[in-house]
């Protein structure tokens, strides 16, 4: 029986309303039944203090159902710390111990996949308005990104719930046999030394070994971790194989997607608009490609734009078309701050982006709260 904290699922616990899942206590002994209540917020910590326990299993199955709509005092309130706590969880299961990795994994990956349904617009943002160089530990924050990116893809193409979550685990455990070297060379100028060549070449099959010793045998998942830097043409490693499959493709264009929204000490952050020129040129017949590009959109939730009106305002939403999001905008023509926000359709001609604008022009602080709540209000 693979199990998971409560505390890692409190964000699909509404109060008052039938569990969709059933709760242990930490000896598997059955303390709740699929249908029955949590009363109140005392109840809630008291079983995550004696470190209650829910089956992956009937979460996965839980997870099917739509959750309940989240009112924007949740969005602005809980979100942002929950996704703070979901990023110590990556962080946590990636430095686990063999004995504890596959449950931390199943864990952590649990409660975003929740954060992730409560506002796939507020997961977005997060990997789109990536910290600076020397923020946090680059290679858990890419692990994250990457496997949030890979879950939109694979959620714009319709894949199921099952499958959605197999991509998640695989992208954020891809890079599991190099993430301290990850986070050095992302402040590193000079050239790869030999070592780090190797080490580059090896880490797939590194990752694999360290996921098997984990107890971790889904076949996919480990196939996708060894092959996402193997190309169609043969010319990627470990392998040179030319034969690779859609799971592995997909990884390997979100962990090159991503990493191009992020800074380093030698190159800055792209926009989300020129990484998905590149991905493009890299990849014009993927229709894997395609659909991480478009989930995605031009202009991605986070993104702070100028409108054809003067205005300038923070994406909220994709639209229709990739390059006509929703904006929540925060100016009026003049550049004066608006005391409450204005919700613009960029499909209008007079609302048109014109430009993509730096996060630092921001007319106001945008915290993590308020960007949750500016697209909460959308």
């Amino acid at each position: 029986m693979r199990v998971c904290s409560l505390s890692s699922v409190k964000n699909r616990i509404v109060l008052g309303q039938p569990l969709a899942f059933s709760v242990r206590d930490a000896d598997r002994t059955l303390l709740l039944a699929r249908g029955q209540v949590i009363a109140d917020e005392a109840q809630l910590r008291a079983l995550m203090g004696r470190g209650a326990l829910v089956e992956v299993h009937e979460l996965t199955e839980a997870m099917r159902q739509p959750q309940p709509t989240r009112s924007p005092a949740y969005l602005r309130d809980r979100l942002p710390e929950e996704w703070d706590r979901g990023m110590q969880d990556v962080r946590n299961a990636l430095s686990a111990a063999p004995d504890r990795m596959a449950d931390a994994l199943d864990g952590a990956t649990t409660l975003l996949l929740s954060l992730i349904d409560s506002s796939p617009e507020v997961a977005l943002a997060q990997v789109v308005r990536q910290p600076g160089t020397g923020t946090g530990h680059y290679g858990v924050t890419h692990s994250l990104h990457a496997a949030t990116a890979c879950q939109a893809a694979a959620r714009y193409l319709g894949w199921g719930p099952e499958d959605q979550r197999r991509a998640f685990q695989a992208a954020l455990t891809m890079n599991l046999g190099m993430l301290d070297l990850q986070a050095r060379l992302s402040s590193q100028v000079s050239p790869l030394t030999s070592m780090q060549r190797d080490a580059i070449h090896e880490h797939p099959i590194r990752s694999v070994e360290m996921l098997s010793a984990a107890g971790i045998d889904d076949h996919d998942w480990l196939e996708a971790v060894l092959q996402h830097h193997e190309t169609p043409d043969g010319r990627g490693y470990p392998h040179g194989i030319g034969d690779i499959g859609e799971l592995a493709e997909m990884l390997r264009y979100a962990d090159v997607y991503t990493a191009r929204l992020s800074s380093r000490a030698n190159r800055p952050a792209m926009s989300a608009a020129q990484a998905g020129r590149e991905l493009h040129q890299m990849a014009a017949q993927s229709p894997l490609a395609a659909a991480l590009i478009k989930a995605f959109g031009i202009f991605p939730p986070g993104s702070l734009v100028r409108l054809a009106s003067g205005e300038v305002g923070l994406v909220v939403r994709n639209g229709e078309k990739a390059h006509r999001p929703m904006v929540s905008v925060l100016t009026n023509a003049n550049g004066e701050p608006r005391h409450t926000p204005v919700l613009r359709d960029s499909s209008r001609d007079d609302h048109a982006v014109v430009a993509l604008l730096p996060a630092h022009a921001a007319p106001i602080r945008l915290s993590d709260e308020r960007i949750a709540t500016l697209i909460a209000g959308a």
